[in-house]
């Protein structure tokens, strides 16, 4: 038996090198407000951030900032569409989707919703629909893609987070306050399963691979659930850093990548569609909690800041929050 442990340890070493991933370097934004979600337009190789009111675009090939999309107060999600040449924003603060051009950023339509605090975005290219969440009203509103109207209001019976598409007819959506997955039909526009996703506490970043319909929910007790996508069975969980709110699913490298607010990265190996092992904790920096992935490059991109010294608590804020340093906001980028 030791010389098979030995054999498999000599074989794992140097894929573990192979896997290496690390901080490279930082694109600086600057700015003085808060960050959300980011989305990769892989078509032009830009990098859309949300950060405070406003989205920064970032060229992915000259790693410089090519434009500014204003006047979206409270932001949080943005969804590409580049079959039509669409991008939509969450405008949490004002219970809103800015619709722009792609290419030109221009706005194209701001649209009114009903939903309070729309938050996570997705863009069903199956159904050309998309899927606005809303995190005080717990559903989910959806708009026609082609005419940027609202066809339906999907009641969804607790806190949405993040979502994915399987592209095939079906949306799933963390239930961070339930910890469950949502199961939403794109067509009908109804939720078919409610599946539990325990011992997963306050789910909210989402993958999926497609591939072996597998989903992946980083959740607030610092694991990482990986659920069966056609049964909502739980498979296995796996521990991540505290802070998480974004994950990954690298389907070239079958790495599975969560980004904790704590100030690591989570790299988990994805050996068969069943099991799983963590291959690496990289040191990336406080706050950066979401991230994206350019899948033409495989880079990284986690948004944050630096911070100054947490006030002391008081009655009225017995948790009080590290200042911004003031235009410190930044991009970290790992390979």
């Amino acid at each position: 038996m030791k010389y098979l442990s030995l054999i498999l340890f000599l074989f794992f070493v140097p894929f573990l090198k192979a896997q290496n991933i690390k901080l490279s370097k930082e694109i600086k934004v600057g700015g003085n407000l808060g960050w959300d979600y980011l989305s990769v337009d892989e078509a032009s190789q830009r990098l859309f951030v949300s950060h405070g009111n406003v989205v920064n675009v970032i060229d992915l090939k000259t790693e410089k900032v090519i434009g500014t999309i204003s006047d979206t107060k409270g932001v949080h999600g943005i969804a590409i569409a580049n079959d039509l040449n669409k991008a939509f924003i969450t405008d949490g603060a004002e219970n809103a989707v800015t619709v722009i051009n792609l290419n030109t950023f221009e706005l194209i339509e701001k649209v009114a919703i009903q939903g309070i605090k729309p938050d996570a975005v997705l863009y069903d290219k199956f159904s050309k629909k998309v899927f606005v969440f809303n995190a005080k009203t717990n559903d989910a509103t959806v708009l026609d893609a082609l005419t940027n109207k609202v066809v339906k209001t999907i009641p969804l019976d607790g806190k949405p987070e993040f979502s994915v598409t399987n592209a095939k007819g079906l949306v799933y959506v963390n239930i961070e306050d339930k910890n469950q997955i949502k199961v939403i039909d794109a067509t009908k526009l109804e939720v078919l399963h409610s599946w539990d996703i325990s011992p997963g506490d306050e789910p909210s970043g989402l993958a999926f691979d497609s591939d072996n319909n597998r989903l992946f929910s980083v959740c607030g007790n610092s694991i990482l659930v990986v659920t069966n996508a056609d049964t909502g069975k739980v498979i296995t969980k796996l521990p991540i850093d505290e802070g998480s709110d974004g994950v990954f699913f690298d389907e070239k490298r079958k790495l599975v990548f969560s980004s904790n607010g704590s100030g690591t990265l989570s790299v988990i190996k994805q050996k068969d569609k069943d099991h799983y092992a963590v291959l690496q904790t990289v040191k990336t920096a406080k706050g950066a909690r979401t991230l994206t992935m350019s899948k033409a490059t495989g880079t990284l991109y986690l948004p944050t800041a630096s911070f100054g010294e947490a006030p002391a608590a008081t009655n009225d804020n017995p948790n009080p929050r590290a200042p911004i340093t003031p235009d410190s906001f930044k991009i970290l980028v790992l390979k």
